[in-house]
C-alpha cells in the first residue's frame, strides 16, 4: 500500500466504515432527514422564485439583522433550508444530500439537526454583533449588511463537515475546510463568509465541549481507602 493510499485510510477510513455498511443496507432510506431536507429547499427554491412565494418564503426563512431579534431567531431554523437566489441550487443540493447524509448516518438525526442550528445560529447572531462593532473594528461589518440575508444551508453544512470529521479523527479535513473558509474571507470579504467563519467558531465550541466531557468520563475513580480493621476482641 502507497504512503497516499495509507493516508487516505487514516484520514478517511473510520468515516468511510461508518457510512458504508448503513447505506449498503438501506441506501437513502439510511438518511430519510437529509432526503427531505432536500426536497423541502427545493420546494422553497421554487417557491421563492415566484411572484406569489417569494414573500412568504422570505418572512418564514429569510433573517437580516436589521429584524427583531425575536423575528430572526423564528426565522432561523427554516433559514438552513432556504437556498441563496444568486446561486445555483443544484450546488446547495448536493452538498445537502451529501454533507446532511453522512452526518446523519455517523450523529443522528436529532444531533445532526442541532449541530447544523447551532452553526446557522452563530452565524445569525455574529451579523448583529459585527454591524454593532462597525467597518473600521477587525471583525465588524458595514451597516449596509444589515439589510443582507444570512446566508442560507452553507453555514449548516460548513458547521457538519467540520464536526464530523472531527469526531471520527479526520483532522487534515478539519484544517482543510478551516484554511478555505479564511481564504474566502481574505479573497472576497462579505457578510456570508463571516458568518461561515462565526459557524465554525460555534461548532468548534460544540466540539471542545464534547471533548472536555469525554475526558472527565474517561478519568478513573479514585480508589476507596481501605477499611480500617476491626479492634481485637478482649478476654
Amino acid at each position: 500500500m502507497g504512503r497516499a493510499a495509507r493516508w487516505v485510510r487514516a484520514e478517511w477510513g473510520p468515516l468511510y466504515v461508518a457510512v458504508r455498511d448503513p447505506l449498503r443496507e438501506r441506501r437513502l432510506r439510511a438518511a430519510p432527514m437529509s432526503a427531505g431536507a432536500v426536497c423541502l429547499t427545493a420546494l422553497l427554491q421554487y417557491a421563492q422564485n415566484q411572484p406569489w412565494g417569494c414573500g412568504f418564503v422570505q418572512d418564514v426563512g429569510a433573517p437580516r439583522a436589521e429584524d427583531p431579534l425575536w423575528q430572526a431567531l423564528l426565522r432561523t431554523p427554516l433559514s438552513l433550508f432556504v437556498p441563496a437566489l444568486d446561486l445555483p441550487v443544484w450546488g446547495a443540493l448536493a452538498q445537502i444530500l451529501f454533507v446532511f447524509g453522512v452526518a446523519e448516518i455517523c450523529l443522528g438525526r436529532w444531533r445532526t439537526l442541532a449541530v447544523a442550528y447551532v452553526a446557522t445560529l452563530a452565524g445569525t447572531l455574529y451579523a448583529r454583533i459585527g454591524i454593532a462593532l462597525g467597518p473600521h473594528a477587525p471583525f465588524g461589518l458595514p451597516a449596509s449588511d444589515a439589510r443582507v440575508v444570512d446566508t442560507g444551508p452553507s453555514a449548516a453544512v460548513v458547521g457538519l463537515a467540520v464536526y464530523v470529521a472531527w469526531r471520527y479523527g479526520a483532522h487534515v479535513t478539519v484544517g482543510a475546510v478551516t484554511t478555505a473558509m479564511v481564504v474566502e474571507v481574505l479573497l472576497k470579504e462579505n457578510l456570508a463568509g463571516k458568518e461561515h467563519l462565526a459557524a465554525l467558531m460555534g461548532v468548534g465550541a460544540l466540539c471542545l465541549a464534547a471533548a472536555l466531557r469525554g475526558r472527565r468520563a474517561r478519568r478513573p475513580l479514585p480508589a476507596a481507602s481501605p477499611e480500617p480493621a476491626p479492634p481485637p476482641l478482649r478476654p
